[in-house]
């Protein structure tokens, strides 16, 4: 009976552990890898912007770029 006990114990902290409520940006965007850079860029370029990484940012996080300058169409 104790180790039932325990054993729900703990699958209750892993539940919890696994639910954090937010998650990272770069999770959501995806890897900063040369295609979806490149893809990105393109994009910002094409409403006349330039792709550049937010300060303080991962190089290797997608979600840490943004388009600056682009203009709303």
């Amino acid at each position: 009976m104790i180790r039932l006990a325990l054993l729900v114990a703990a699958l209750g902290v892993l539940a919890a552990c696994s639910q954090t409520g937010s998650s990272a940006a770069w999770y959501e965007q995806g890897d900063a890898n040369y295609d979806a850079l490149k893809a990105a860029h393109d994009a910002c370029a094409a409403k006349g912007g330039t792709y550049q990484m937010k300060p303080g940012g991962d190089p290797t996080h997608l979600g840490d770029y943004q388009c600056v300058g682009a203009k709303a169409k």
